[in-house]
């Protein structure tokens, strides 16, 4: 058996991995583990990764979980081309900055952004206190000023002038509170001017590809009640 990729497209880090692996023509069987239909809590995905999460990798007797570490191991095996993840040591580190801030700044706010304004109120049944949606909100977008000043400024990209993974993380990222109705790019046109570079460089086919699912959630049909209650008790720390 060849490479296995583990993933739901609803999920951002998911997406990046998807959108890397395509856009790479690096071949690989699509396991689709459906999160909101509590696929990632049965046995047999626990065998390919423990932690119950997604994405996931299968390379034979190989097994690796997280995003980033996968992006990593497919960007090495398969030799994409050096501007995803560069040689050089300081573009290097340039890329690995925007990863290691990410997990606690982007991704935070943009999942839980998603949640709270969309998934608890349309899935969950659970109203979300509007002072909590306001505070997550502001952090966003504290957050997406950060990631104008910090990272982007005048480059062309958040790390130099080519796209490289710490662009693709971000982008998926931030299509998670666009796909529950926040219009984070209206304000902000070098952010927008960014992710069109973005799209084009992916390619916007693939690129609507791998949001058609997220894009979409908000006409997704009530979940099932027992499968509602269960997600409710792993996701109760994105209400904070």
């Amino acid at each position: 058996m060849g490479l296995e990729l583990y993933l739901d497209l609803l999920s951002q880090p998911c997406r990046a991995v998807y959108i890397f692996a395509k856009k790479n023509s690096i071949p690989f069987q699509l396991r689709t583990i459906e999160l909101l239909k509590g696929q990632h809590y049965t046995d047999d995905f626990a065998r390919v990764n423990p932690l119950r999460k997604v994405p996931a990798l299968k390379d034979g007797d190989f097994l690796l979980a997280e995003s980033v570490a996968i992006l990593l191991y497919l960007s090495r095996k398969y030799k994409a081309p050096d501007h995803w993840y560069p040689q050089d040591l300081q573009a290097r580190a340039r890329v690995d900055e925007y990863l290691s801030w990410q997990h606690t700044a982007v991704r935070s706010c943009c999942t839980r952004a998603m949640w709270q304004k969309m998934m608890f109120p349309k899935y969950l049944g659970q109203l979300v206190p509007p002072e909590t949606l306001a505070s997550t909100l502001a952090e966003l977008d504290r957050c997406l000023q950060m990631l104008e000043d910090k990272f982007l400024r005048d480059q062309a990209f958040l790390t130099g002038p080519h796209i490289s993974m710490a662009d693709l993380v971000a982008i998926t990222e931030l299509m998670h509170p666009v796909s529950a109705g926040c219009k984070i790019f209206e304000s902000r046109p070098k952010l927008d001017a960014w992710r069109k570079r973005v799209e084009a460089a992916v390619g916007e086919n693939l690129f609507q590809e791998a949001h058609a699912v997220v894009l979409k959630a908000k006409d997704m049909p009530p979940l099932d009640p027992d499968l509602r209650e269960k997600l409710k008790l792993s996701v109760q720390s994105l209400l904070y």
